[in-house]
């Protein structure tokens, strides 16, 4: 069985080397919507894979950080990069150019971090990740599956995110968390009879 989780952000990028060239030379922005499906091996004490409220949390905080962000490949020339600080709160550094496919692989590899440094407390029964979907218009999205992670060459503390976007988290340690793989605990469930 697989259930889906769906986000949303408003976010802006240039994606370099691309064929395109209003897209490889212009800052531009998207309505993303971000699509999470999970698996499991059965169902908890509440009937589910995964109880979509849990997703709120780091999770969909890890989404957010993208919302009204400008996303910028890290090798932006020194002279940009200085433009986007100076001119914008919110950006991430990112390790690849952010592409709806780039998206989609660096967004499966943290939520899959993320599920599987959960402790969870209803029982479920080995949730993951099975696919993340990153649609960037209306007429087309890039999906990352598990097995595409073997394409990513870099690591998750190559991804940085301002201060303005820390700031806004739930938890504004989240990222030094989910990179050192600390536990994040879901909440005990009271069975009702």
């Amino acid at each position: 069985m697989i259930i889906r989780k769906q986000f949303k952000f408003e976010g802006a990028h240039i994606v370099r080397g691309c064929s395109s060239t209003r897209c490889k030379y212009s800052i531009h922005g998207h309505s993303y919507i971000v699509e999470v499906f999970f698996t499991g091996t059965g169902l908890d004490n509440g009937q589910m894979i995964v109880d979509f409220g849990l997703m709120k949390g780091t999770i969909g905080d890890f989404v957010d950080s993208f919302d009204h962000a400008y996303s910028m490949w890290t090798r932006e020339s020194d002279e940009f990069k200085e433009f986007i600080y100076n001119n914008s709160d919110r950006y991430i550094d990112m390790p690849v150019s952010p592409s709806a496919e780039a998206y989609a692989l660096m967004m499966f590899k943290v939520i899959d971090t993320i599920v599987n440094n959960t402790e969870y407390n209803n029982g479920e029964q080995n949730p993951e990740i099975y696919a993340v979907r990153v649609h960037e218009t209306a007429t087309g999205y890039a999906e990352a599956r598990r097995e595409d992670l073997e394409w990513i060459d870099w690591s998750l503390e190559d991804i940085h995110f301002s201060e303005a976007i820390t700031d806004e988290w739930g938890d504004p340690d989240m990222w030094n968390k989910i990179i050192n793989g600390v536990k994040f605990t879901n909440p005990k469930v009271d069975q009702q009879a």
